[in-house]
């Protein structure tokens, strides 16, 4: 469900021109298909009770829990100051962003508006912008926050499959000959 909603938001940031980026793009969707991968070698496994594909998948998950349980507490856990430090690093390290959020949120540059650069939003022909700084960090503690939740309640799903599927892994195939050496 996860991979299908990042596949999905992808699509969606796209197909409105919200993210123009192709390696934010790229990023969400091979991330959604290798999770999408992953449910799929799960399923497999539990269908067909086989023992390595739930070992694999179990390691996996793990895996991903500790990832995505790491990144979840990195995002509550930022203050303002890093966040404003973080957000400085990005418009600083890309042009494509930097562009989508210039056209998209009304502002031009980071700190200041300098008339003389140039800047994809509807304002700066009448020279009359707003700094995006104060704009973006008015969204980003909520998304951070938004993002950070969202990720804990699903890692804490995913401890849960991890469980699940140790605790399905070592119970006996009801479809197996009994008298058969298991």
């Amino acid at each position: 469900l996860v991979s299908l909603l990042l596949i999905g938001i992808a699509a969606w940031g796209i197909g409105f021109g919200l993210i123009s980026s192709f390696r934010v793009v790229g990023v969400a969707i091979a991330v959604g298909i290798f999770l999408f991968l992953i449910a799929l070698v799960g399923l497999i496994g539990a269908v067909k009770h086989h023992q390595v594909l739930l070992f694999f998948y179990m390691i996996i998950l793990l895996l991903v829990f500790i990832v995505q349980f790491s990144v979840s507490c990195a995002c509550l856990a930022l203050n303002k100051e890093q966040q404003s430090q973080l957000l400085e690093v990005g418009w600083n390290n890309t042009n494509s962003a930097r562009t989508d959020i210039e056209r998209n949120l009304n502002c031009c540059g980071f700190r200041v508006f300098d008339p003389n650069e140039t800047c994809s939003s509807d304002c700066f022909r009448s020279h009359q912008c707003q700094p995006c700084a104060p704009i973006i960090e008015e969204y980003s503690g909520m998304v951070l926050r938004f993002v950070g939740g969202i990720g804990l309640f699903f890692s804490f799903t995913e401890i849960l499959g991890v469980w699940l599927t140790y605790r399905y892994r070592n119970q006996k195939d009801p479809r197996a000959n009994p008298s058969a050496f298991l």
